[in-house]
């Protein structure tokens, strides 16, 4: 009643009939090759059946079987492996055949492998790897975006019609393929290093998605005085940025592609180098400091300006006078009068020359007969304001004027 349910898995033990025979267990479908067995030789075998998070089963009888002489048939293709980068798939043989042959690379599904029966007639020809005559498939074409697990093998067809089958590879695509480096754009704004990463294989590869990749960033000061370590930061989205960055300076940046899940790793990515801008704060200050050093140069000079023409007016008030002394003082004695110190007095507009009063005792005395006194026109110094009262008082004192 099991025999077709496919929730079934098989282990068997096979071992040398001998007497130091070394146990050997795998896992193994129902219908299954195991390879690298000595030639000429017996060998034993028993089988388990058990599903998966079930108690295992019992072992069925032991039978044993001796393997043929060996028969290298150099039509045949050897040497069968599978290299995938990015999920591009290639699958890769070597011949030893000396004529002409032609290959066909077949696959199978690994499911179909778990039902029991014939399946030599399950295999299926790779698209554009169908009689071909060199040593290399390319059979991304039969890996969907969301794939599983596959048997490949070649099959040769010499120019006589006889063909031999390579032994079988398995393929889990995602443990096969190797992650290849992201690719790194940087650029930068004022305060920011911005950091762009593009997935392995382009952003078009949808199966590189199966494997939820995250991402570390390496960056760094490219200097040659700067003994300064590279810094890391992980990442799951395809943008990263930096902060505190040092203006003007050249940084440097990669970045390596990383599956936790399958525990894989890419290459690291080419550097990629940018150089930040210069501070624009330095300028301002720059700026700020050339304009107040010209103020206060012009202030300075304002004032030296100043000092200086307040010196000039004063030695020019001192030595070179604008104004001249009136024209009565202007020659004394025949000499020019120039000195800028003599204070002159303002002109008299009315002035008159007051004879003497002279007694009738002075006349008997210092004059003879006929002789008259003459007026005085020398400026006594005494002017007469025409009061009346003045002049009498005057002429009572009795006084010579001379």
């Amino acid at each position: 009643m099991w025999i077709d349910d496919l929730s079934f898995k098989y282990n068997v033990v096979i071992w040398e009939n001998s007497s130091n025979a070394e146990l050997r267990k795998q896992s193994i479908f129902p219908t299954d090759t195991i390879r690298d067995l000595a030639p000429e030789t017996t060998y034993c075998l028993k089988v388990q059946a058990y599903r998966p998070l079930e108690k295992e089963g019992l072992f069925s009888p032991v039978h044993c079987i001796k393997t043929t002489r060996k028969v290298k048939d150099l039509l045949c293709p050897t040497n069968v492996r599978v290299s995938a980068l990015n999920m591009k798939f290639h699958l890769h043989w070597k011949s030893q055949y000396k004529g002409s042959v032609r290959y066909t690379v077949q696959y199978l599904l690994a499911f179909i492998k778990n039902i029991p029966g014939d399946q030599s007639k399950k295999w299926l020809s790779v698209p554009g790897c169908e009689n071909i005559t060199n040593t290399k498939c390319n059979f991304t074409s039969i890996i969907p975006p969301s794939p599983g697990l596959y048997y490949l093998r070649v099959q040769a067809m010499s120019e006589y019609n006889r063909s031999c089958l390579s032994y079988e590879v398995k393929v889990d695509p995602l443990i096969t393929n190797e992650i290849g480096p992201p690719d790194v754009k940087v650029d930068v704004s004022d305060v920011l290093l911005h950091i762009q990463i593009s997935p392995p294989g382009g952003s078009e590869n949808e199966a590189l998605r199966n494997y939820g990749l995250s991402y570390r960033v390496l960056y760094w000061k490219n200097s040659s005085n700067n003994e300064e370590e590279a810094k890391m930061k992980v990442v799951k989205q395809r943008i990263a940025t930096v902060s505190d960055l040092t203006p003007a300076t050249f940084y440097c940046v990669k970045a390596q592609a990383f599956s936790e899940t399958y525990n894989k790793s890419s290459p690291f990515s080419k550097e990629e180098c940018i150089l930040t801008p210069r501070d624009k704060m330095l300028p301002l200050i720059i700026l700020a400091t050339f304009l107040g050093a010209l103020i206060a140069i012009l202030v300075v000079a304002v004032l030296i300006i100043f000092v200086l023409y307040q010196a000039y007016n004063k030695i020019k008030y001192v030595f070179f006078p604008s104004c001249h002394p009136p024209s009565n003082i202007e020659d004394v004695g025949g000499q020019p009068f120039s000195s800028p110190y003599l204070l002159t007095e303002e002109p008299t507009e009315n002035f008159c020359i007051i004879e003497s009063i002279i007694t009738e005792e002075t006349k008997q005395t210092d004059f003879g007969e006929g002789q008259h006194p003459k007026p005085c026109s020398r400026d006594s110094g005494n002017y007469s304001y025409d009061d009346d009262d003045n002049s009498g008082s005057k002429a009572s004192e009795g006084k010579e004027i001379v």
